[in-house]
Parts: structure tokens; sequence; C-alpha cells
């Protein structure tokens, strides 16, 4: 387009009364087009010069350049890598509009909204939304300290988007077929500390007894910790086994603060998010976890902005999250 042509445009677009949802429209667009640049400038600065991810070797140079990254060969393996390679955004397209989707992210816009923003397949948006918040669940929350309250919450099991069901078709928000918690829900464990670190895990179906517990929640506990739990039978059993001291609060007989003993921290975050996962209107069970890693993320509010995200989900990483 000639600069005649650019200043006519402009002109006309000036005098149209643009509604707050087209000037973000256009505001998301402009963004794009310098997203490209500051997309890989941003994945190279915070993966800086790593170990080879084939063999761990430190001894790697230069080889290249695909796709606007810088490749490198491992002296020992020989195998070429770029910033991206062993993260869950290795071989991932359309790098420009990888910004925009993150701020989708951190409005929890739905599949359908986030792809429409972005302009991309909602195959595309479905993939990403479950790669990107893989990549930024790899960073380890710390160690939990203190007294530390523990609680499950429980949601429906669900095979949304499977095609081969194991069990007769439901209605979606349907109930489970027997009364209480069974094999039909899914358990979704928490532990947080009165300095609000998280942890969340999807502790698999049915309630969880003190081998799960033993599974999740030690290896996240300070060893001087203090656990608090509701009066089920599995926390006192646990504690034993893991040997740190425990105390329990008698929800069902009506007691719900003893001092600094009480669960309302954890139980606000259950409700922090059921609330939020309404929105997606159903969530397959096999993706519990990225919601809950989702929501922990969100709900530490330490990564405001997309480059935030995009740091966090390619900078290297000491060990996966399980």
């Amino acid at each position: 387009m000639g600069t005649n042509g650019f200043q006519h445009l402009f002109r006309a677009l000036a005098q149209l009364p643009l509604s707050a949802d087209e000037i973000e429209c256009l505001r998301d667009w402009l963004g794009t087009l310098q997203m490209p640049g500051r997309c890989l400038a941003l994945i190279e600065q915070a993966k800086g010069r790593c170990a080879c991810p084939h063999c761990g070797n430190a001894r790697c140079h230069r080889s290249g350049h695909a796709n606007g990254l810088q490749r490198y060969r491992c002296v020992v393996c020989l195998h070429s890598f770029n910033a991206l390679t062993g993260t869950p955004l290795a071989r991932l397209r359309q790098r420009d509009k990888w910004l925009a989707y993150f701020q989708c992210l951190i409005e929890s816009r739905t599949v359908r909204a986030a792809a429409e923003r972005v302009a991309v397949a909602k195959s595309t948006s479905f993939r990403w939304r479950h790669r990107f918040v893989a990549a930024v669940r790899r960073e380890e929350p710390p160690t939990l300290k203190g007294i530390v309250e523990t609680d499950e919450t429980y949601v429906l099991e669900s095979q949304k988007g499977s095609r081969h069901l194991d069990r007769p078709v439901r209605k979606r928000g349907g109930r489970a077929t027997c009364r209480g918690i069974s094999k039909q829900h899914e358990c979704v464990l928490v532990a947080r500390d009165r300095g609000d670190t998280t942890h969340a895990f999807h502790a698999g179906q049915g309630e969880a007894d003190a081998g799960r517990l033993l599974h999740y929640l030690k290896p996240v506990l300070a060893r001087d910790a203090l656990l608090v739990s509701d009066g089920a039978a599995a926390y006192p059993a646990f504690a034993k086994l893991a040997g740190i001291s425990h105390r329990a609060i008698n929800v069902r007989a009506g007691e719900y603060v003893r001092g600094a003993i009480h669960v309302n921290g954890v139980n606000g975050w259950h409700g922090r998010f059921k609330t939020w996962l309404r929105r997606f209107c159903g969530v397959a069970s096999r993706y519990l976890a990225n919601y809950a890693g989702w929501q922990m993320v969100l709900d530490a509010a330490a990564l405001i902005i997309p480059e935030h995200w995009l740091r966090a989900a390619v900078a290297p990483r000491q060990q996966e999250r399980p």
C-alpha cells in the first residue's frame, strides 16, 4: 500500500465511531505487527546458553539459524537443538501469535473466544492452551512450611471429547449415580501454607487414602511443618507414615476454627477454583491437572503479563513437575 493510500485509509478509520471491542481488536492487531521479533528475542533471552537437552553436556557451539531461532550443536552427541527443544512449546508454529494467546490465558478465555481473538483454529487454540499451561507448570512451587492446610475437593468424572466412553452417556452437568464420594468423582488435593504457597494435584478417583497422600504431599512438605486437615481418617495415618506433626478440625461437628488451627485458606482456594472452572462448561478429567495448575498460576498473581508467561515457559528447569 502506498503512502497516499494509507493516509486515506487512516483518515477514514479515524472518523469511524469505534466501540470498545473494536478498539481492543485493533490494538491486538497492531500488537501482532511487532510480536514476531519480540517473541523470538524473549525466547532466546529466557533460555540463555544451556546444556544439550539430549545428553546434558554443556559444550555446544552455534550452528546457524532456523525459523528465526539460533540453533546449537552438541560437541559430544552431535545433536542440534534450539531454545525450545525439550520444552512443551517445541515444534509449535505461528510464534507471532503466542504472546496474544498468553494474554487470553491470563484473561481465562474459552477455547473459542481465544481462537477468535488470536485468529487461529479452535483445534489450535485447544492444543496451545494445554501446551502453554503445561510449560508454565514446569516451575515447581516452593516447599510448604509452617502451618500447612490441606483438604480435597471433588469434581464429577468427565470424558468430554472422548470418542470411546467406558460408561453410559450422561448430560453435561449430570450427577453421579450413587450418593457420596465414589469412583465417579475426581479428587483434587490441595495443600496451602499461610504464606499462600499452594500445591494442587489431581489425585485420582474417589477419596484419597494414606498411600496417595504420601505420594503427593510428602515431597512438598517441610519436615517441621504442622499439617492441618479436617477429620478424614487418612490424614493421621499419612502423618504417622511421613513423620510430621498433624492437627485436625472436626468440621462435621461444627468446629471450624480452633485458634490458628483451621482450613479456611485451602477451602477458599477450592471455592475460587470451582467458580473459575464453571466458565469452561465442563472439563475432561484427563486435563484436570492442567486446569488446577492454571488456576495456581492465576491465583499466585506472579505472572501478570504475557512476557512473564513466555519466560516461565521456556526457561530451563532443574526438574519437571510430576
